[in-house]
């Protein structure tokens, strides 16, 4: 064979291992490829089962919340009423206010028509970020409950948020501020000026803040409609007015 032909043999040849090497690359870049869209569908596809999981599990723990009674709260309506809403809420938190000030006529009116049961279930949430007056007005609501029962304590907690301060100075609301509160709502000042001052049901905060942390509540406000959470509206207006329309 001439040296030409040898040559043009040899050119040949590793023409022919180029090719091949890079057919070989492409089916690894293929596999690679395939192999890590794989993987995302996995792992997406498995963080969304533990999402949905975790949904069912924390929608079971409220549902078993809400299905118990509680001491720590007050309630409007007959208890063979219809429908239920519970509402987790702290006295300082914005949402819970703008809340209450879009429903409470209308479940007053629900709940005397004989429509549902509310419960009220105030907690500490904010006071880590915010000081410590959703310590202070929960344990005067307490305090309130226990001296003057419950019309009288429900009367303070409307009186609370009608009174709110805001989170940038919750401190604005004194101690002072609470006892004339309670005292409007109907308590007797002797009977609760102390307690207010010295946080005399703070363990009763204590636990009502657990027992919210145990059913799995996150957030204020969290309202549940016949131990469902209800979520139906993208402001606390349309919320509310969603909620309202529920019970009519």
């Amino acid at each position: 064979m001439s040296s030409n032909s040898k040559a043009s043999a040899r050119a040949q040849k590793a023409a022919e291992m180029r090719a091949a090497q890079k057919k070989a690359e492409a089916r690894r870049r293929i596999l690679t490829i395939g192999g890590v869209a794989l993987a995302m569908v996995l792992i997406v596809g498995g963080a969304i089962a533990v999402s949905l999981w975790q949904q069912d599990k924390d929608q079971a723990k409220l549902e078993e919340a809400v299905s118990a009674a509680s001491d720590y709260g007050v309630a409007i309506g007959p208890e063979d009423a219809p429908h239920d809403v519970v509402i987790y809420e702290d006295f300082l938190c914005p949402f819970c206010g703008q809340l209450e000030n879009a429903t409470r006529d209308d479940l007053a009116r629900l709940a005397a028509d004989g429509k549902v049961r509310v419960e009220y279930r105030p907690f500490d949430l904010l006071s880590q970020s915010f000081g410590d007056y959703p310590i202070r007005a929960t344990n005067a609501f307490a305090l309130v409950l226990e001296k003057s029962g419950p019309e009288v304590a429900k009367k303070f907690h409307d009186l609370l948020f009608e009174n709110q301060p805001s989170e940038q100075d919750p401190d604005a609301a004194t101690d002072d501020d609470l006892v004339q509160l309670a005292v409007e709502a109907g308590a007797t000042e002797s009977e609760v000026r102390a307690g207010i001052e010295s946080l005399s049901h703070k363990s009763w905060v204590d636990e009502a803040t657990a027992e919210a942390s145990d059913a799995g509540v996150e957030g204020t406000p969290t309202i549940l409609l016949d131990g469902k959470v209800f979520q139906d509206g993208r402001t606390v207006e349309e919320l509310a007015g969603n909620l309202v329309s529920e019970l009519e």
